[in-house]
């Protein structure tokens, strides 16, 4: 059918509730999940490594599991705050047919003036974010090929419920797309 790929956020690992609410929510669709934790987590530092590096480390691993276990199949790429920023960032690169954000960081906590909307406005696949209603690092706007859903809470989105139900309900309405997409495309 199609795989999930997710990151993790720069403060936390794959672990986060809202990440295994997505997770939960992808496998009960029929998706195949893959979950990546960044190299400076696993070497166990705290503080993530740079832009590039991330985005580097993301595009290998999501290739091998394309050209490996997940073969053939459509990939879905997304992730936590940071996770979501290089999802977005290289979704070209690794040929994700939708994008799936939580807790995107718009901008710096009361900097809005640094946005980073230009990352999910260069967006031309599906993509969906998960946005607590009161994060302070901001709300992105609905978009062409986006659909923003605000769930109650913060940039942490500690209710795994309402995640699980946001990512259900919109890949019910994304995976027959895309399946049909990619079945014409061969």
């Amino acid at each position: 059918m199609a795989a999930l790929v997710l990151g993790h956020g720069a403060g936390g690992g794959i672990e986060a509730l809202d990440v295994v609410a997505a997770t939960e929510a992808a496998r009960s669709a029929g998706l195949s999940v893959a979950l990546m934790e960044q190299p400076y987590r696993v070497s166990g530092r705290r503080s993530p490594a740079p832009a590039g590096q991330l985005d580097e480390a993301w595009t290998a691993v999501v290739s091998q599991l394309r050209d490996g276990p997940l073969s053939g199949l459509p990939i879905l790429s997304g992730g936590r705050s940071l996770g979501a920023r290089v999802a977005c960032r290289t979704a070209a690169e690794t040929g994700s047919v939708a994008i799936v954000c939580l807790a995107f960081p718009l901008h710096p906590p009361g900097r809005p003036e640094m946005s980073r909307l230009p990352e999910l406005d260069a967006l031309t696949v599906p993509t969906l974010v998960v946005q607590g209603e009161s994060d302070p690092f901001g709300t992105p706007p609905d978009g062409p090929n986006r659909l923003v859903v605000r769930v109650p809470g913060t940039h942490s989105l500690k209710s795994g419920a309402t995640v699980a139900a946001a990512v259900s309900d919109w890949l019910a309405k994304v995976i027959p797309i895309l399946t049909r997409t990619t079945t014409e495309a061969h």
